[in-house]
């Protein structure tokens, strides 16, 4: 993955130094003379991480950064000429995730960056795969949605009130739409048990259909595929 990084410095040869330096390591880099310039071109791309001078003419680094944080969550390096623990305290209270003080070695920097983009990156996986998971605890098929961890299931807005076996049935069917799936697969994920009789697989479609269909005779999701099996179409 590519990081584009954010520099906000309003002098020129801080500004390219640092810029060289990172291009040198792979990133991306936008660059910004103050902090109004830094939030147009955060809004307008993808900005993983901010270098972010404190002093700066027409918006400084800390007002910058309150702004940032009212939408944004990417990490904020700050660099300040001031060296002082509470100028270290206001800047960490605003939102900045680092400090770094002038005059600063590169290596440094770059080690700073390199570490605030790995926490970064850790957490974007997480809550990515934290978003899988609710998607996959969410089934939906047109206005059809089935809850799987609070085993609701309503259509065009209406909750249903499904016995166990008729949900798990169209658990089955809604967690892959268009798949055919047979009698016997039904009732042997259902009920864990070899199928030697299915009729009742049959009855469970046909109360389903009472339930979800607007007209069972003509079924929008639940259909059958003569001499092979049941599907929910997909919509």
């Amino acid at each position: 993955m590519e990081y584009n990084i954010l520099v906000v410095e309003d002098e020129n040869g801080i500004r390219e130094t640092i810029s060289i330096f990172l291009e040198n390591q792979g990133y991306h880099i936008f660059t910004a003379e103050n902090g109004a310039q830094g939030l147009e071109i955060i809004h307008n791309n993808d900005i993983h991480l901010a270098v972010v001078d404190i002093m700066m003419p027409v918006m400084d680094g800390m007002t910058m950064v309150l702004k940032l944080r009212e939408k944004y969550d990417m990490p904020v390096i700050f660099l300040s000429a001031k060296s002082e623990d509470i100028d270290k305290i206001k800047g960490l209270n605003v939102g900045a995730d680092d400090y770094i003080t002038k005059p600063f070695e590169p290596l440094e920097l770059i080690a700073r960056v390199n570490s605030n983009l790995r926490r970064y990156s850790q957490i974007l996986k997480l809550k990515q795969g934290y978003k899988e998971e609710i998607q996959q605890e969410i089934l939906q098929v047109g206005d059809l949605i089935l809850d799987k961890d609070t085993k609701q299931v309503t259509i065009h807005g209406q909750e249903l009130h499904l016995t166990l076996k008729e949900f798990q049935i169209l658990e089955l069917l809604m967690s892959q739409p268009g798949r055919v799936f047979s009698s016997e697969q039904i009732y042997e994920s259902i009920w864990n048990e070899i199928a030697v009789n299915t009729d009742t697989i049959m009855v469970h479609i046909r109360r389903l259909r009472k339930k979800i269909e607007e007209d069972p005779k003509n079924p929008e999701y639940i259909k059958v595929v003569w001499g092979i099996g049941y599907k929910i179409e997909k919509l």
